[in-house]
């Protein structure tokens, strides 16, 4: 029988089950916990908009979006966004979904941190980002049911999450900081590392090597 909270199913599939096992074992509960809840609130948003988004690829793209803040993910020197991206596609072709069902994982995730285009895109690109919005910012959390927000949080209980994911955003972007200039990212770093300072968009433009 699939697993069942606050009546939304998670998929049951091999595909699934897998993810979560390799997700489980190498973050912290932490984002484990975050991850799923991101494709809960996700699956809610979309059924309040009226789409029906893959469930098993919504809940990849939710399982893998912040992957790329922690080894063995960040492997490469680009925006984490993209470490989570490149190695759920890999995942997702390596068991046999098609090439347009890894793309759009990819740019779920890949597009997770960027305001305002996930959520005009494909149904799974933008629960992915509506769920993060939720479970980060808590946006629409006044319009959710208590009854169902209360049973989401007793099995992905939040603890002190505002204060532990900004650490571990800082741990997983601190040697890498210039892979979050231009991004919401760089808010991150400027306000905990010390000596760190953003390069604003104008900066870059009087800069630039062009004469006028």
């Amino acid at each position: 029988m699939s697993e069942v909270i606050a009546g939304l199913g998670i998929p049951e599939t091999a595909a699934v089950v897998e993810a979560t096992r390799l997700v489980r074992e190498t973050v912290s509960p932490l984002i484990y916990h975050h991850s799923r809840r991101v494709f809960l609130f996700g699956l809610i948003h979309a059924r309040e908009l009226g789409v029906k988004p893959d469930a098993e690829l919504l809940y990849l793209a939710a399982m893998f979006h912040d992957v790329g803040l922690v080894a063995p993910f960040s492997d490469v020197e680009q925006r984490f966004e993209l470490d989570g991206a490149d190695h759920a596609r890999k995942f997702v072709l390596e068991r046999g979904f098609s090439a347009a069902a890894a793309e759009t994982v990819w740019t779920a995730i890949a597009l997770h941190t960027t305001p305002g285009i996930p959520g005009r895109m494909a149904p799974e690109i933008a629960a992915t980002y509506l769920g993060v919005l939720t479970d980060v910012l808590g946006y629409g959390l006044e319009e959710l049911e208590q009854d169902r927000l209360e049973e989401i949080l007793a099995v992905h209980p939040r603890g002190d999450f505002k204060n532990e994911f900004l650490r571990a955003y800082v741990d997983g972007l601190k040697n890498r900081p210039e892979t979050t200039i231009g991004t919401v990212n760089s808010d991150v770093l400027e306000h905990f590392v010390p000596g760190f300072r953003r390069t604003t968009m104008v900066e870059r433009i009087v800069g630039s090597p062009w004469p006028s």
